[in-house]
């Protein structure tokens, strides 16, 4: 399981490419300003929103190994 594991996490990194992150619409719209600017600013921001959920589940994450942790030491 433990390589499988490490399998998955090399095949995402090694088969990972650069995507745009927008809808079409959004994409098309945003492409005909002047500067992209607006664009950028777009861009940062889903990065932003995207930055929550994975902070969320790292927090529960380890919130649950210390739990998990602190049962195994209380056990001993």
């Amino acid at each position: 399981m433990k390589k499988l594991g490490w399998g998955l996490v090399f095949s995402f990194l090694l088969f990972s490419y650069d995507v745009s992150a927008q809808c079409a619409m959004c994409r098309a719209t945003l492409e005909t300003e002047d500067g992209g600017v607006k664009a950028e600013a777009v861009n940062d921001g889903i990065v932003y929103l995207m930055i929550f959920p994975y902070l969320l589940v790292g927090l529960a994450m380890y919130f649950s190994y210390k739990v998990y942790k602190n049962k195994r030491n209380t056990k001993s």
